[in-house]
């Protein structure tokens, strides 16, 4: 299953990086990763951090390791649950007044745990929406 969300923000790649990367703030902007813990304070390379999901009442935790940082450009993380592999990737591009961030998402599971995968995807699909929705908000706001 693949997930695949973008959104544009009128804002500079360093204030959106910024507050994207910075997991002490997470809780400030958004709702859908706001509980979120990491021994760094950043999203770092190498390193794993947790954070909670809510696709239905019961939350889900999860602990994904950074894959990838290359700064500006493109965050990776993966992790597992469930027997559930997820690879989520995001992706910055810059324009000249605006960065668009591309969110994708991809799991994989065995047969029947992918069957039952499968109920989730609008859910998750709307969390995705409004997780960019939210960074959106938080880039935008002039008080940052």
């Amino acid at each position: 299953m693949e997930i695949e969300h973008s959104v544009t923000i009128n804002a500079d790649i360093e204030r959106v990086w910024d507050i994207f990367t910075d997991l002490t703030c997470w809780r400030n902007w958004s709702s859908v990763l706001g509980e979120s813990s990491s021994e760094q304070d950043r999203l770092t390379e190498g390193k794993r951090f947790k954070f909670c999901i809510r696709p239905f009442a019961l939350p889900v935790h999860v602990e994904p390791i950074v894959e990838e940082v290359v700064p500006g450009k493109r965050i990776i993380w993966s992790g597992e649950k469930y027997g559930v592999k997820a690879r989520h990737e995001f992706i910055f591009s810059e324009s000249e007044n605006s960065v668009r961030v591309l969110s994708r998402e991809i799991f994989t599971a065995g047969s029947i745990k992918k069957l039952l995968f499968q109920l989730p995807q609008k859910k998750l699909h709307e969390l995705s929406i409004k997780m960019l929705n939210e960074l959106k908000e938080a880039s935008e706001r002039p008080d940052g």
